[in-house]
């Protein structure tokens, strides 16, 4: 009997694969494999999506070997459904066969800065955070769309659709183009209240409306796994496809996010904070999410450099493993320095591709460790302005945050991000995440799941962990620093702005 459900998550980092009962929301077996960024250029980010679909072919039958050790078969005849998860806005030009025409440009990009400028001189009197539910910025589809049309305009004349990263590895096992809804209400071309294509949008970024695919709910049936991807993938032909979501959405999800304040803080390659809502919150400093039961809602941000931060300062002090560095940080002074994590320019909450990375107050005197854990502050210090942003407009956020993905077993880390958001964090253990979401997803829509909320009622979802309280000594030091990095921020803008300028000549 078919029974089970497959979750993919096409992430920044890795393609993740995890097998799961829906009946009781058991993890059978997941399986990952690493994804490398390209950024050829200054603010570039891209990805290859043969990466993705190699990966696919590697993690579907490591799950199903995995699921099976030390007991019956599993085979890809017992899932019942597939559904696909990923990061948000990316940008997937395709042919009339769905084959991607180049690269994908992710969701932190920052290229289209030219283009940015101009489709808001284009538009003075359009109102995007009102209409889309987001401000024109470095994560917005139409000016990408625009940079394509100017600068590959062979890619952008062969585009026949344009669709996010997950939706994409979907139409390749077999579904129909589409989009997911918050693929369309992030990428700031659709009306918030009707979901219709906004035509002043389109006609100013020079976007032919039939690229953009029909937007469906998750746990939407879209399809079923085709005879090729199945013999590519180790795959069921016939196999059900069902629209997964966004990453942090799905994400956010399985770690029980249910109730309207509940928070969770995703310490992934990117850096993100969702709380649950009544009701849309509509800021131009944030994001809108629709969470997957209807009714509610999750305002958010994300910060364009998180993990991918750490990987870097990994590269240029050598190849120093993680466990190091954190042991250096851990004995390193609370908020000595100052780090600016600007390395990607900035997505939420100050949307500015042209803002660059820079550390401060630094002497001879200071070692690795010492930079490394104002890496970790800094990012601690832009989940903390989130929450300001939060408090003023009225959104009630729980007591404790929930904490996830990679970084979140990380104890140095964690215990940094406490003690400067000053909260406790109740880490969510050993948490596939995203695909824990889509594979979810795929049980709503194979009928296995009786609906969103009945699967959030689910307590063998999520597994906490010890809660990480922040330290009471240090909150009036982490007071003062984070003002500091917030005055920095404003200080050094004009300056990251002249240096961006140069090295775009």
């Amino acid at each position: 009997m078919t029974s089970l459900v497959l979750g993919i998550d096409v992430g920044t980092t890795s393609t993740k694969a995890v097998l799961a009962d829906p009946r009781d929301g058991r993890v059978l077996a997941q399986a990952s494999e690493p994804v490398p960024l390209s950024s050829p250029y200054p603010g570039w980010a891209e990805a290859d999506p043969a990466q993705w679909w190699a990966n696919l072919a590697a993690v579907v039958p490591r799950v199903l070997d995995a699921a099976s050790a030390g007991g019956a078969p599993v085979t890809a005849g017992d899932i019942a459904a597939v559904a696909t998860t990923g990061m948000v806005p990316a940008v997937l030009a395709v042919d009339g066969e769905g084959r991607p025409l180049r690269a994908a440009i992710l969701q932190n990009d920052a290229r289209a800065v030219a283009e940015i400028r101009e489709l808001g001189a284009a538009l003075p009197g359009l109102d995007f955070v009102t209409r889309t539910g987001s401000a024109l910025t470095q994560q917005s589809v139409a000016p990408t769309l625009a940079w394509l049309a100017r600068h590959e305009p062979g890619v952008r004349a062969a585009t026949r659709h344009v669709l996010g990263s997950y939706d994409w590895l979907a139409v390749a096992l077999g579904a129909r183009p589409h989009v997911e809804r918050n693929w369309a209400l992030e990428s700031g071309l659709f009306d918030l209240a009707t979901g219709d294509l906004i035509g002043e949008i389109a006609a100013a970024a020079g976007i032919d409306p039939a690229i953009l695919p029909h937007a469906v709910d998750p746990g939407t049936v879209v399809g079923a796994v085709s005879a090729a991807a199945a013999r590519h993938a180790g795959l069921r032909a016939g196999t059900t496809l069902v629209a997964g979501g966004a990453d942090h959405v799905l994400s956010a999800y399985a770690a029980g996010l249910a109730q309207p304040g509940d928070w969770l803080v995703k310490l992934g390659g990117a850096g993100d904070i969702l709380v649950v809502s009544e009701t849309p919150l509509v800021d131009e400093r944030l994001y809108l999410d629709a969470h997957p039961k209807r009714g509610l809602w999750l305002p958010n941000g994300c910060m364009a450099t998180s993990g991918s931060l750490i990987r870097w300062f990994q590269a240029v002090s050598g190849g120093a493993s993680v466990a190091d560095l954190e042991a250096e940080a851990a004995a390193a002074t609370a908020a000595e320095l100052i780090c600016l994590p600007y390395f990607l320019g900035e997505k939420s909450p100050v949307h500015d591709p042209d803002l660059r990375g820079a550390f401060l107050g630094l002497h001879l005197g200071h070692t690795r460790g010492e930079l490394y854990r104002a890496i970790l502050e800094a990012i601690a210090y832009g989940f903390r302005h989130h929450m300001e942003i939060f408090g003023e407009r009225g959104v009630r956020l729980a007591a404790t945050a929930r904490v996830s993905n990679g970084g979140s077993k990380s104890r140095v880390w964690k215990q940094i991000l406490a003690d400067a958001l000053g909260v406790t964090l109740e880490p969510v253990v050993d948490h596939p995440g995203a695909a824990l979401g889509a594979a979810v997803a795929a049980g709503v829509g194979a009928g296995l799941v009786p609906g969103w909320a009945a699967a959030t009622d689910n307590a063998t979802l999520v597994t906490l962990g010890e809660p990480v309280v922040p330290d009471a000594t240090l909150a009036g030091r982490y007071q003062q620093s984070y003002r500091l990095y917030r005055d920095a921020a404003t200080a050094l803008a004009p300056i990251s702005h002249q240096l961006a300028r140069r090295s775009a000549t």
